[in-house]
């Protein structure tokens, strides 16, 4: 499959895992449930429903230390106020860029400022690029 194809499927991927950590979030729905219902709907090959597990699964499993993570690079914005889509976009972005480990970096910053363009407000693509790029110089410098 050509490199376009797969940035796309991924693409599609991210939307419906942010649509299943914002239900999720919302209305607190299973988890289980809404992300099958959304795999079901996407139709996508068994590769592509286990990317966007892992995504759901780890964000979760890893969803206090995100938040700290959040909570250290927006500290005018307790996580627990902020939008729902900002929140969830940067969760994602952070467990595909510190925990994950499959994602470059400029990868993941890229593609929440598109989901955050998508679906959050006018302002939130400036707000997930700002934490972002501040959670990646941190990754990116050597320890002391």
């Amino acid at each position: 499959m050509p490199e376009t194809a797969v940035a796309s499927v991924r693409r599609r991927i991210r939307a419906a895992v942010l649509q299943v950590l914002y239900e999720t979030d919302a209305v607190r729905h299973d988890y289980e449930r809404a992300l099958e219902d959304r795999l079901d709907a996407l139709g996508l090959a068994e590769p592509d429903n286990a990317f966007a597990r892992d995504v759901v699964h780890g964000v979760l499993a890893n969803r206090d230390e995100i938040d700290k993570m959040i909570a250290k690079y927006a500290s005018a914005w307790p996580v627990a106020q902020m939008a729902l889509v900002d929140r969830n976009v940067l969760r994602i972005a952070i467990f595909e860029m510190m925990i994950g480990g499959d994602t470059p970096p400029k990868v993941a910053i890229n593609e929440a400022v598109e989901l955050a363009k998508r679906f959050g407000s006018d302002k939130a693509p400036g707000f997930v690029n700002g934490v972002l790029g501040s959670v990646m110089a941190e990754r990116e410098e050597p320890p002391a």
